[in-house]
């Protein structure tokens, strides 16, 4: 079954026919029995409505094939009604000549002509106007295969995700590109979650799509107009707790690119430090959001598990993380006695291995989404301090009960005193820093039975 071309602007969906709007090609019903008729729900929508933004600057080559393409592949393959988008950025070429003409030939193409360059201005400018229930953008090369379209608006219509990004670093994706680009993008990735713990592998395949009542929000909040705008999405969608689908793509470098890399590296380089800036300060949470209940069981006779597990599970995580951070310090304090006194040995040691605790603790066992807040911060630090004196007070009355201690015995001392410390960094990281706030919006009920 095919989706209707939407001739103007698309409008959510009331159940009665939209003017201007071609019927679709119905498929012949199967026949069913009265006793196997299957049942429509009483909330069901008929449909909804998809926009797809094809950002471009100077490419009136590539635009005629990529809309003739995705024209016929939208028709054909996407069952919901949609529109397509030509998001002109000042281009200085017959771009936006071209555009028109394209509009002018297919039936649910429009233009939208820009006085300013960027891609993220193209796509920020497009997704805010649109009346779209779901709103998709690609880039016009089209090197992401389309049939990564069908299951990424689906997620978003069936309100089981928030965003959904297409990825040629998941399990399954396929890509053919050269060994530069391929270095420069894991590299990038890898630099993400490295300083900004992201779940998400590919934050730059220009292949993405987000309901349209989510994505207004995060637009209001983003700054970036070139092409870090992709990742400031998603570091402000993961940060305040939205679902982002990650799918596996088919992707085929298009070497005819009109992006300058040297430029677009600084760019991003600067964006994550602004994010990150923004982070701390709490400046990144989005309020106005739609609120997402925490799981609840739809079975009315459910046997839920031992309240207890998560907090025993908690544990287990920040002890396993405790133990190599232990060993790290051991290591560490090892190498710095040869060279310092115990205190200023320890002290150092203990410091590198709590960013690596800290890190790892936040990523696996901890709620890290009320980090946000510069007094959390702070709380941490009272923490660490805690710990650091903890563990030093330990070295201290050793030296002071036996004036020459053997290094082994240090290391008893120092292994002790850290278990010790690192069981009351847990109680307090989890019950003082990172406890559990109460829900501030209702949770929706239960779906009623639909009648027979």
């Amino acid at each position: 079954m095919s989706g209707q071309v939407l001739s103007g602007q698309p409008r959510p969906d009331n159940g009665n026919a939209a003017a201007g709007v071609v019927p679709r090609q119905r498929a012949k019903r199967a026949v069913h029995s009265k006793r196997t008729r299957p049942v429509r729900g009483q909330g069901a929508r008929a449909t909804a409505t998809v926009e797809v933004v094809i950002p471009v600057h100077n490419e009136e080559r590539a635009l005629p094939g990529c809309v003739a393409v995705l024209h016929g592949y939208l028709a054909e393959r996407l069952p919901f009604d949609w529109l397509i988008t030509i998001v002109d950025n000042a281009s200085t070429d017959r771009t936006a000549g071209v555009a028109r003409g394209l509009a002018r030939r297919w039936r649910g193409v429009r233009v939208l002509v820009l006085d300013a360059r960027g891609k993220g201005r193209a796509v920020r400018t497009a997704w805010a106007r649109s009346r779209a229930d779901v709103v998709v953008y690609m880039d016009v090369d089209l090197s992401t295969g389309l049939n990564a379209l069908p299951p990424m608006v689906a997620s978003l219509v069936a309100g089981h995700s928030d965003l959904a990004i297409g990825s040629r670093l998941a399990p399954g994706a396929r890509t053919v590109r050269g060994p530069k680009r391929e270095l420069m993008s894991r590299a990038y990735n890898a630099l993400l979650r490295l300083t900004h713990r992201t779940r998400f592998r590919d934050a730059q395949c220009g292949f993405k799509a987000a309901r349209t009542e989510v994505i207004r929000p995060l637009l209001a909040r983003a700054q970036d107009d070139t092409w870090f705008f992709d990742t400031e999405l998603l570091l402000l969608a993961e940060h305040n707790g939205l679902r982002v689908l990650e799918v596996p793509v088919d992707w085929v470098e298009d070497v005819d690119s009109r992006v300058d890399v040297t430029g677009t590296v600084a760019t991003n380089l600067r964006g994550l430090v602004r994010l990150a800036r923004a982070k701390a300060s709490g400046a990144a949470r989005i309020a106005e959001l739609p609120f997402r209940p925490e799981p609840r069981p739809i079975h009315p006779d459910a046997v839920l598990s031992v309240p207890g597990m998560p907090y025993l599970r908690n544990l287990l995580s920040f002890c396993l993380v405790g133990s190599v951070a232990t060993l790290m310090t051991l290591g560490l304090f090892t190498v710095f006695r040869t060279w310092w006194p115990p205190l200023t040995a320890n002290l150092v040691a203990v410091t590198l291995s709590a960013l690596f605790n800290t890190g790892a603790n936040l990523r696996f066992t901890l709620d890290s989404r009320s980090s946000r807040l510069p007094r959390v911060h702070v709380q941490v630090l009272v923490v660490f301090g805690l710990y650091c004196g903890f563990t030093s007070g330990a070295l201290v009355a050793l030296h002071a009960t036996v004036p020459a201690p053997a290094r082994w015995v240090e290391l008893a001392v120092l292994v002790g005193s850290s278990a010790v410390g690192t069981l009351g960094r847990f109680a307090l990281l989890s019950s003082w820093v990172f406890r559990a706030r109460p829900e501030t919006a209702p949770v929706a009920p239960l779906p009623q039975e639909v009648p027979a």
